[in-house]
């Protein structure tokens, strides 16, 4: 199966987005049972949010066999919901007085060297989610979620590109009726 930035026939499971917003998703499930007290409602709103962004992709690529402009609001939606989940990992640090890694750390650069592996997975990750402190795995997640925001937006821009080619759905219905009827005069014309 070959990674994409985005699909061309409706298969959600070759997008990279949509590959590392699993992660995500899986990264927040357990993040949020082992770090956050059982009743916050931070703990609901995360793995919403993680889940919003996965869904939406997948929801947009099943979308894209009929409306590209669909498909380009439900990515937007998943970016959106990307956006609000890094930013709850931002405050889980910050009012816990723990350490941002800056953009260039060596840690940060570590985290972007896996998600250049080409079978990456949240197995890839596993065990940095799952035996760091809090901390740590906030700050790998915060990593994932901006590799998976940059992944959005080239996929964005790529819908974007392939609309202004081909338009929407109004527009290859129109296009579609204007053949037929040309092939409909042209064989009303033949004796």
């Amino acid at each position: 199966m070959e990674n994409t930035i985005y699909s061309t026939h409706g298969n959600f499971k070759e997008l990279l987005s949509y590959q590392k917003s699993d992660i995500i998703y899986q990264g927040t499930w357990f993040f949020c049972h082992r770090y956050l007290e059982k009743g916050d409602r931070t703990i609901d709103q995360m793995i919403q949010a993680a889940r919003s962004c996965k869904q939406n992709i997948v929801e947009g690529c099943a979308a894209s066999m009929v409306s590209t402009e669909t498909e380009i609001k439900l990515t937007g939606v998943a970016k959106a919901s990307l956006q609000e989940l890094k930013e709850d990992y931002l405050d889980y640090l910050r009012t816990r007085n723990l350490p941002v890694w800056s953009i260039d750390s060596k840690s940060v650069k570590a985290v972007r060297k896996l998600g250049r592996l080409p079978d990456e997975s949240y197995e890839t990750y596993r065990d940095l989610i799952e035996q760091r402190s809090d901390g740590t795995v906030a700050n790998i997640m915060i990593c994932l979620c901006c590799q998976c925001d940059c992944l959005l937006l080239r996929q964005m821009r790529g819908l974007e590109k392939k609309f202004l080619v081909e338009g929407g759905i109004r527009e290859k219905m129109t296009r579609l009726r204007k053949e037929s009827k040309d092939d409909g005069k042209v064989k009303d014309k033949k004796p």
